[in-house]
């Protein structure tokens, strides 16, 4: 799980968090995730290797949210494609959902070319993100 502590600047003229940075909170736990399964992304950069989002999918704003909430978000892994893999997010505030979302990424060689997930390069990354499909 992920914390984040919602910031004044994060929200908009009503006072609730703006709608955009919902993304940008998935986007921190993501990479949070990654670092907690063992897969520090910014190593993975460095073996050349990136992972672009390719859509984002399936956002649902169930409550507000406002300056001063801390957001607790879960990310799991919802399918593994030949291609392409999809992240659930839920973010809570105090247990109460307040936004459930997914992404989907490729990965990407040096050559900007789409690396398939059964690639030996990327073995690792596909056995451990198997242990946390939801």
């Amino acid at each position: 799980m992920y914390r984040h502590y919602v910031q004044y600047y994060e929200t908009d003229k009503m006072g609730v968090t703006h709608h955009s940075n919902y993304i940008r909170f998935m986007e921190e736990a993501r990479v949070e995730f990654f670092k907690n399964i063992g897969l520090d992304y910014f190593e993975f950069e460095k073996k050349g290797l990136i992972s672009p989002v390719v859509g984002i999918n399936n956002c649902r704003y169930k409550r507000p949210s406002t300056a001063g909430d801390t957001l607790d978000i879960d990310v799991a892994i919802k399918a593994i494609g030949t291609v392409t893999f999809t992240m659930q997010y839920v973010m809570k505030n105090k247990d109460v959902v307040v936004f459930t979302g997914e992404s989907e990424h490729c990965l990407l060689g040096k050559d900007g070319k789409i690396v398939p997930l059964s690639d030996k390069r990327v073995a690792s990354l596909t056995e451990k993100l198997q242990k946390f499909i939801a």
